[in-house]
């Protein structure tokens, strides 16, 4: 059982070894609820789309896969007619 203080701003610190287990990194969201007379933290899993939603906005990703296979397809080619 780990004691923490309450700061002025009403926040607390999650002992380092707790963040670690449970995988909480700075931004990591935790529900909080109180039941009865106790408050319980839970860690909030966001799936994979919601993490990556606007990741990769004005990259051109289907441009490079093109560019790509473009490229593999030339070196096969290539290597088909040195046979």
């Amino acid at each position: 059982m780990a004691i923490v203080t309450v700061s002025t701003k009403g926040q607390i610190v999650i002992p380092k070894e707790i963040r670690e287990s449970l995988g909480l990194r700075p931004g990591s969201k935790i529900d909080v609820k109180l039941k009865e007379n106790e408050i319980t933290l839970k860690p909030v899993r966001e799936n994979m789309a919601d993490r990556l939603y606007g990741k990769y906005r004005g990259v051109g990703l289907l441009k490079d896969l093109r560019e790509e296979h473009h490229r593999e397809t030339k070196r096969e080619f290539v290597r088909g007619n040195q046979r």
